[in-house]
């Protein structure tokens, strides 16, 4: 099964100590948050980079075993209904897996385009900082939390 492309590969190289110091005073903090430092800025992408690959490699593990589970499904043949039900749950399941995947994927992959580009630890919604402490705590976070509430609200 052919999974979603990815463009941003990462390498976990670390970024020039002058880079990432430039980087690291454009990034927005919350009024009272120490500014971001150089080491601060290389944790979160190291960070992020390694989370990447982590995913991709569980990418790749989730569609095989779902190749795997589509070319034994078309031999069913004298499977009673719980055989069925059950290699349609396994199937499901690493579906929804491999689809989480790929979503925290194309999140950490922002996350490491905004922190090249100047803008992490911007909300994408409302353009306010989202708090250094929050994005230590979540790299891959795009919300602040009051827009992240109101997301999860919607109906």
């Amino acid at each position: 099964m052919a999974g979603k492309k990815t463009t941003t590969d990462r390498s976990a190289a670390p970024v020039p100590p002058a880079r990432g110091a430039a980087i690291a005073e454009q990034l927005a903090v919350r009024p009272g948050e120490e500014p971001w430092t150089a080491e601060e800025v290389e944790t979160a992408r190291t960070e992020l980079a390694g989370e990447a690959d982590n995913l991709r490699a569980e990418i790749a593990a989730s569609e095989e075993a779902l190749s795997g589970l589509m070319r034994d499904s078309g031999d069913g043949a004298g499977d009673d209904q719980a055989d069925t039900g059950t290699k349609n749950v396994t199937r499901e399941h690493e579906l929804a897996l491999a689809s989480n995947a790929r979503e925290m994927l194309y999140q950490t992959e922002r996350a490491l385009q905004r922190l090249e580009a100047g803008s992490y630890g911007l909300c994408e919604h409302c353009g306010e900082p989202i708090g250094k402490a929050r994005m230590q705590a979540f790299p891959r976070a795009g919300l602040c939390v009051d827009c992240k509430q109101r997301q999860e609200r919607r109906p």
